[in-house]
C-alpha cells in the first residue's frame, strides 16, 4: 500500500492539523520567551511554578462544562473563538510590554484566563478530529497529533531563543500573532466540521445533567472508567517520579548544569517523536490495551528505574529517549480506544470527564514528589545509618540521590499496578467489541 492510499481521507485533517501545528509553535515559542522573562523578573521556581498552575487549574476546573458545551455547541465556533481570545491575550501582553508596563502578575491572570478558554477549545478539537478523520485513521491521526507536539517541543526552545536574540521579545510576539492569524484564516475558510448527529429527544436533558453526561457514560461502561481510573493513579506516580522531577534530579546531581538539563529533556522530545512516527506508520495492533498496559509498563522500568541507577549524563539521556519512546505508543492507542468506544455526539462530554478525572492526580503527585524529595528521601540518604550506605551502592551519594531513590520506589510502584492491569482480563472486552 503506498503513502498515498495510506492517508487517504484525511486531506481536511491534514490542512487543519497542519495549521494548528504553526499556531501552536507560536504560542510555545512565547511561553518559552515570557518564563525566562519572569525568571529574570523574579528570579524564584515558585514564580515559574504558580505561572505553570494558572495555566493548568482552570482547564481542569472547568472542562466538564466545557465538554457539556462543546458538545451541544458549532466545534468549528468554538475553536474559532478560542483560538481568537488566546490571540487577544498575546496582543495584550505585547502592548503592556510595550509600553513597559508588564508586571509578573498581568501573565498569571492572562494565563489564567486563557487556560479557561483551552477548557473549551480542547474537547471542541477533539470532537472535530473525530468528525473529519475516517474511524480507520484513528490512530494513525493520533500518532500525527503525538509526532507534532513533539516537533513543537524540540523547535520552540531553539526557535524561541534565536527570536529572542534577532528582535527581543517584540519578535516572539509578532510572530505568534502571524502565525495565529495563519490557523485562524485556514480554519474559518477552508475547513468545514461535519454535524454530529444526534438523536431524537422528546425533552432535553437540563444543562447541569448534559454537564454529568460524561460521568454517567463511565459509569454505564464500568471497563472505561476502570482504564481512566487506572491513568490516574499513573499519572499521580508519573509526577511524583521521573516525569515530574526529572529536571530536579537532573540540576542536583550534575551540580546545575543547564546543558546536562537541555539534553536531557531534548531527549525526551526525540522518543515522543520516534514513538509518534512508529504510530503513524504502524499496523494498528488488535490487543491495544495489551499495548498501553506494555508501554506502562516499560515507561517505569526505562524511566524511573533506569534513571535512579544510572551515574551520568550519557545514561540519563538514554534513559530519557527510550523511556518516552512508549509514552507516545500508549497515548496514541488509549486516544483510539477511547475514540472507538465513545459516540461521536457524547465525546465531547466524556473526554472532559476522562481528562479531569485523569490529571486531578496531577497536582498532588507533583506536591509529594517535592515534600517528600526535600524533606523525607533526600534527607535520609544524607544521614549515617547503615541502610543509607548500602543504597548508596546502588543510588550513590550527595544531591540527587534521595531523588534517585524515590524514582526507584516509583518505578517498581507503577511496574506493579501495569502488570496487575495488563493480567486482568477485564480490559479484554475493549478490544472485543472493537
Amino acid at each position: 500500500m503506498n503513502i498515498k492510499n495510506k492517508f487517504s481521507g484525511l486531506r481536511d485533517f491534514f490542512i487543519l492539523w497542519s495549521s494548528q501545528t504553526v499556531s501552536e509553535l507560536g504560542t510555545a515559542m512565547t511561553n518559552f520567551a515570557l518564563i525566562i522573562w519572569v525568571y529574570s523578573q523574579e528570579g524564584t521556581a515558585s514564580s515559574i511554578t504558580f505561572l505553570t498552575l494558572c495555566s493548568f487549574l482552570p482547564t481542569i476546573l472547568f472542562r466538564f462544562i466545557a465538554g457539556a458545551i462543546a458538545d451541544r455547541w458549532n466545534k468549528k465556533r468554538i475553536m474559532l473563538l478560542a483560538d481568537l481570545m488566546a490571540a487577544c491575550g498575546t496582543a495584550t501582553v505585547f502592548i503592556l510590554y510595550s509600553l513597559s508596563a508588564l508586571q509578573v502578575w498581568h501573565l498569571y491572570i492572562i494565563n489564567f484566563l486563557l487556560s479557561f478558554m483551552n477548557a473549551f477549545q480542547s474537547p471542541a478539537s477533539y470532537v472535530a478530529t473525530s468528525l473529519l478523520v475516517p474511524k480507520e485513521h484513528y490512530l494513525k491521526v493520533s500518532g500525527l497529533q503525538s509526532f507534532s507536539g513533539s516537533i513543537i517541543t524540540i523547535l520552540a526552545p531553539a526557535l524561541g531563543s534565536s527570536l529572542l536574540a534577532f528582535g527581543g521579545m517584540p519578535m516572539v510576539f509578532a510572530v505568534d500573532l502571524a502565525s495565529f492569524a495563519a490557523a485562524f484564516v485556514t480554519l474559518l475558510i477552508f475547513i468545514k466540521i461535519p454535524d454530529v448527529m444526534h438523536s431524537t429527544e422528546k425533552v432535553p436533558d437540563s444543562f447541569l445533567k448534559s454537564c454529568m453526561a460524561g460521568i454517567n457514560y463511565l459509569r454505564e461502561h464500568p471497563v472505561l472508567l476502570r482504564i481512566i481510573l487506572f491513568f490516574s493513579v499513573v499519572n499521580f506516580l508519573a509526577k511524583a517520579g521521573n516525569d515530574g522531577m526529572m529536571s530536579v534530579f537532573i540540576l542536583a546531581k550534575a551540580g546545575g548544569s543547564q546543558k546536562a538539563l537541555g539534553m536531557a529533556e531534548a531527549a525526551v522530545s526525540l522518543g515522543i517523536l520516534a514513538g509518534s512516527i512508529l504510530v503513524t506508520f504502524m499496523k494498528p495492533p488488535k490487543n491495544k490495551t495489551r499495548v498501553i498496559f506494555i508501554s506502562c509498563i516499560l515507561t517505569f522500568l526505562l524511566g524511573d528505574v533506569m534513571l535512579s541507577l544510572t551515574p551520568s549524563l550519557p545514561y540519563w539521556v538514554v534513559s530519557a529517549f527510550v523511556s518516552y519512546v512508549p509514552v507516545a505508543v500508549l497515548g496514541a492507542n488509549l486516544n483510539t480506544v477511547m475514540r472507538t468506544h465513545v459516540p461521536i455526539a457524547m465525546q465531547g462530554r466524556v473526554f472532559s470527564a476522562r481528562d479531569t478525572l485523569q490529571n486531578i492526580t496531577i497536582p498532588l503527585g507533583l506536591f509529594l514528589g517535592g515534600v517528600l524529595a526535600d524533606h523525607v528521601f533526600e534527607p535520609f540518604m544524607c544521614g549515617p545509618s547503615s541502610l543509607r550506605q548500602a543504597l548508596a551502592l546502588f543510588f550513590g551519594t550527595g544531591k540527587g540521590s534521595g531523588i534517585a531513590v524515590m524514582f526507584f520506589t516509583v518505578g517498581i510502584l507503577g511496574f506493579l499496578v501495569s502488570i496487575a492491569a495488563l493480567r486482568n482480563p477485564l480490559y479484554q472486552s475493549l478490544n472485543d467489541s472493537e
